[in-house]
């Protein structure tokens, strides 16, 4: 028995990828470890990195793939174990997701299989934290984040794992929040300029995203999609692996109805990005006519009103904006638009009228500017149904969110209408055209009649 505990400590000491299968088993106690090349080929990847072959790396990886698991918790392990006074500092957009990749690497170095596999690790005492854990060799492990400060610690292998938060993906200044920080912070971290290690793990989100800015500064790139939309032939080590166009990724573990699912929770441009590793280039319009619907008589439902107010009434400001939809069991169908400029004693008074003809369960108002004074106003005056509406999101990411929604064919507009030009060009067009209160108005109700708790608002129909 003692030799064969020998033998598999030695596979565990030489052979990664026999590592991370330990490593995933005391992770995920009691979970199935499903085998597939795409791990293996991420092995030879990193064993390529420890070994100075290549020193900048990305890999883009399908969600769910293992790539957190591989990168951030199991190779630090082996890293460590192999040479404790290895420094490794790995982050992600967020401290608390940097922290759970930080605590079950801790789980695995501190395991007992561990400690026989690599008896020359111990971490120094009162060094074993949260988001840092150092050896007694005065190696370590740190956890940052996206604009988090590290101010004085250096490292030899340094990992970014999703350093993009996907909800403000499609905010441009976000975006370049977090290639500013690698290029100004986070890039000079390295303790050796010549021999340090990059290696960023990520989904891709955007065509402009930090992936694709790396890929610009010639980092060797290890791509692999959901499904192969071409026969491609992965090359590395010990490894080589042929895909035929078509075939998936890991059938036993998302078969192809659960791809076509989350592509149409995601939309195409989504899918392509997240799914394939292939976002779609920017600056395209955001809604495809091709994707709404359209009815003939006005279909019955549950009344919602949902309002974009204007501040200021020039002929270069915004409109003020209501959107009158309703809800079926087949989606969202927008029965009406008012829009025009206008002051704030009539805007009121329009409001107050179009709540008087719809009768709504609801009415949407943005918490912002002369929106809240509305907000308090109607509620006291008038009791009417006023919920108001507070997002982080920027209206480009707004719009991005709710595009999935339009493209499942959720959404659906009448056939004719004297309204309907002017709608169609403005969210046709976004975010290209002048104005974009209508467009505004349609994210503001979509985002939340599909975010609301079962029952809300569900109280009149006609």
């Amino acid at each position: 028995m003692s030799k064969l505990i020998g033998i598999r400590n030695k596979i565990l000491r030489t052979d990664f990828s026999s590592f991370l299968v330990k490593t995933f088993h005391t992770v995920n106690p009691g979970t199935e470890f499903l085998p597939n090349w795409h791990i293996n080929l991420i092995a030879e990847y990193l064993q390529a990195c420890e070994s100075g072959e290549v020193k900048r790396l990305i890999i883009n990886l399908p969600p769910r793939a293992l790539k957190s698991l591989i990168v951030s918790v199991a190779w630090p392990a082996w890293l460590l174990g192999k040479n404790p006074a290895r420094r490794v500092i790995a982050a992600s957009y967020a401290q608390s997701l940097s922290n759970k990749h930080s605590l079950d690497c801790r789980r695995v170095v501190t395991s007992d299989w561990y400690k026989k596999v690599f008896p020359e690790f111990q971490i120094a005492s009162g060094q074993n934290q949260k988001a840092k854990f150092m050896t007694t060799k005065r190696g370590y492990r740190i956890a940052t984040s996206v604009g988090g400060s590290i101010t004085g610690e250096g490292g030899n292998f340094l990992i970014i794992d999703d350093p993009h938060n996907p909800v403000h993906i499609n905010s441009a200044a976000k975006r370049r929040n977090v290639i500013e920080w690698f290029d100004k912070t986070f890039s000079t971290r390295l303790d050796n300029k010549k021999k340090g290690v990059f290696v960023l793990v990520m989904q891709r989100l955007h065509e402009e995203d930090l992936s694709g800015h790396l890929a610009e500064k010639g980092w060797e790139i290890l791509a692999i999609p959901a499904i192969a939309e071409e026969k491609k032939t992965y090359a590395r080590g010990k490894l080589r692996m042929g895909r035929k166009r078509g075939e998936l990724l890991q059938a036993e573990r998302e078969n192809i109805e659960e791809i076509e699912k989350a592509k149409k929770d995601l939309g195409s441009g989504g899918f392509a990005a997240q799914y394939q590793q292939n976002p779609l280039a920017a600056g395209g319009n955001m809604i495809n006519p091709e994707w709404i619907r359209r009815y003939d008589a006005k279909p019955s439902g549950t009344i919602f009103q949902s309002w974009d107010t204007a501040i200021k009434t020039g002929e270069n400001n915004d409109f003020s904006v209501c959107a009158i939809w309703n809800e079926t069991v087949e989606g969202y169908n927008l029965l009406d638009i008012f829009r025009a400029r206008l002051e704030y004693p009539l805007l009121k008074k329009e409001m107050i009228g179009l709540a008087e003809k719809w009768k709504p369960a609801a009415i949407l108002i943005e918490d912002q500017a002369n929106g809240q004074s509305l907000i308090q106003e109607l509620r006291k005056k008038k009791n009417l149904p006023v919920i108001a509406i507070k997002s982080s999101l920027s209206k480009i990411e707004r719009a991005a969110k709710i595009s999935c929604l339009i493209e499942a064919g959720k959404v659906f507009l009448p056939r004719q209408a004297i309204w309907l030009a002017e709608y169609e060009r403005e969210i046709f067009g976004f975010p290209g055209t002048k104005y974009d209160d209508q467009m505004d108005s349609t994210s503001q109700f979509l985002e939340w009649i599909t975010g609301r708790t079962p029952g809300q608002a569900r109280i009149r129909s006609i």
